[in-house]
């Protein structure tokens, strides 16, 4: 069988000579896994507006009882149990100072002739709601960040040291984290506080005796899955001390998973300070919290819905925004996520 080839001429095709910078060159542009890790997070919308709504309840939180023309702990009693009044918005029938009394509906501003506008309203010792639920946010947040702070720094170091020497020490290390943990939390609070004065100090200190051990756990179950990895080997070979290890090499990379635990745990910690103060175990009067501020308006609910109202829907907010922010960032960092 035969086949006739046609000769094409000469000149036909040109010779394309080969680039070798040219074809190892990278097209796309290289990211860092954060940079990875915030081009994810961007396309997450309820997180990204769950951190600017939190951003602006800080910025509220620091500036809300600055910007008050009312001290938060002032008395003026002839000013006491006023609903909030707000400018411009009282047109529209809303936050207009109109309360209930003696089942009809009255402009209690007028009646007890304020001239004075409170945004939101006033307690049962005429202090300005405005200014108090500000400062009880701020308050709060600071407890909140000051405690998970501690419990990831204790929590950090203990399961780092357990995880990644092992052995006995870990042994003996994880059975105190145990006793710790079967303790109920609850009590061990409820008993610290009762032996230290009620406060901010107390309140701290009482949150993060046993918070750190969830920490430390997880902390510890990441050395023991990074610890036998070639890059922690190489390390070792190459004459790495063990803290060097450790904090060089083995923290970057649980950086992520110890970011998100403690995103989870700031909300909890806020929780739990309320709850304190709302079972009279908390900030002392006439501090203020979003505890206490939610313990004040639950005894009035019936007639002055909003001293309860307002500060458990701050609260509330937080809670929600932390929450998606803490969804958003474990979507972020997880490499199992990537598209």
């Amino acid at each position: 069988m035969t086949q006739n080839y046609e000769k094409l001429p000469q000149g036909s095709f040109d010779r394309i000579p080969r680039d070798t910078q040219q074809a190892e060159r990278i097209s796309k542009p290289s990211v860092s896994f954060w940079q990875d890790a915030w081009r994810r997070l961007k396309k997450n919308k309820g997180a990204i507006f769950s951190l600017f709504l939190f951003g602006l309840i800080v910025i509220m939180a620091l500036l809300g009882p600055v910007i008050s023309p009312y001290s938060p702990n002032s008395q003026t009693i002839t000013h006491a149990n006023l609903p909030p009044k707000i400018p411009v918005i009282e047109n529209l029938g809303i936050f207009d100072g109109v309360g209930t009394l003696g089942g009809k509906e009255v402009d209690l501003y007028e009646m007890k002739n304020v001239e004075q506008n409170y945004w939101f309203g006033t307690d049962g010792l005429g202090r300005d709601m405005f200014s108090r639920v500000w400062k009880g946010t701020q308050v709060s947040l600071f407890i909140a960040f000051a405690a998970a702070a501690i419990d990831m720094l204790i929590g950090v170091i203990y399961g780092g040291i357990s995880g990644y020497f092992g052995g006995r020490i870990d042994d003996v290390m994880q059975r105190i984290v145990e006793i710790l943990t079967g303790i109920p939390n609850l009590v061990v609070v409820i008993l610290f506080i009762m032996i230290m004065d009620p406060g901010i100090l107390a309140i701290i200190i009482a949150l993060t005796i046993t918070g750190w051990t969830g920490m430390s756990r997880v902390v510890r179950g990441q050395v023991l899955k990074y610890k036998t990895q070639e890059f922690v080997l190489a390390a070792r070979t190459l004459g790495a001390t063990d803290g060097r290890i450790i904090w060089k090499h083995l923290m970057p990379n649980v950086l992520g998973v110890i970011i998100i635990n403690t995103m989870f745990t700031i909300p909890g910690a806020i929780f739990f300070e309320a709850f304190l103060s709302f079972i009279g175990l908390g900030l002392q009067a006439p501090d203020a919290s979003l505890g206490t501020l939610i313990n004040d308006g639950y005894k009035l609910i019936q007639y002055q819905p909003h001293i309860l109202a307002i500060p458990a829907f701050v609260l509330s907010l937080i809670m929600i925004a932390f929450n998606l922010i803490g969804d958003g960032l474990r979507d972020a960092l997880d490499p199992k996520m990537k598209d």
